[in-house]
């Protein structure tokens, strides 16, 4: 039997992403979940930043980083994998989602180290978990956080200031936090209903 189509939408941070999972159609999108997922390891929180030494220096021994890496990979995939089997179990099928980040800019073109390492942080949770994602053959697209209210109201042909309002409201219908991760995620989960993307 197939499932109820849905959207994912997340907003990356480092170490873990806002999800959230709407139904619907675009001119009446339903908030059917919203939680957070690890793409770091409580248990070794130097995952969480990756990139960063000691006193928020930039790590520069390969060998830290390489096993750190290594398990952001990990738990990323056994988070996503997990998140999926969920989904599935209660009737959704998704094929496609929306990551929200805090940049695109190459960690290479960036001189100081401590901000170079917050930009390789967000090039690796964003890569890693739109690996995650396209193994279970979803397709993904990224966009700014600076942006993202934008573009999803010209994308949804909807204006901006009923996208912010639609998206405010979800948070009077769930149990938990509604913050600006979760309504990001929301943003890109919407933007990803169109059938195309």
């Amino acid at each position: 039997m197939k499932g109820e189509t849905a959207a994912l939408g997340f907003r990356v941070k480092s170490g873990w992403t806002a999800v959230v999972l709407l139904t619907g159609s675009v001119d009446s999108p339903r908030l059917r979940d919203n939680r957070v997922i690890d793409l770091s390891d409580p248990q070794f929180p130097e995952t969480r930043q990756p990139y960063h030494a000691s006193f928020g220096e930039l790590e520069t021994d390969a060998k830290t980083t390489n096993r750190r890496v290594a398990i952001v990979q990990r738990i990323t995939k056994q988070s996503v994998t997990e998140l999926l089997a969920d989904y599935r179990r209660n009737g959704y099928a998704i094929a496609r989602a929306g990551l929200v980040v805090g940049s695109q800019l190459d960690p290479a073109t960036i001189p100081n180290p401590h901000i170079r390492a917050h930009a390789l942080e967000g090039q690796l949770f964003r890569s890693v978990l739109e690996q995650a994602l396209n193994s279970h053959g979803i397709r993904t697209l990224v966009l700014l956080e600076r942006d993202a209210y934008a573009k999803a109201a010209a994308r949804l042909k909807t204006p901006l200031n009923d996208v912010r309002r639609t998206v405010q409201d979800f948070g009077r219908i769930i149990e938990g936090p509604w913050r600006a991760e979760q309504k990001l995620a929301a943003v890109a989960a919407w933007f990803c209903i169109l059938p195309k993307i």
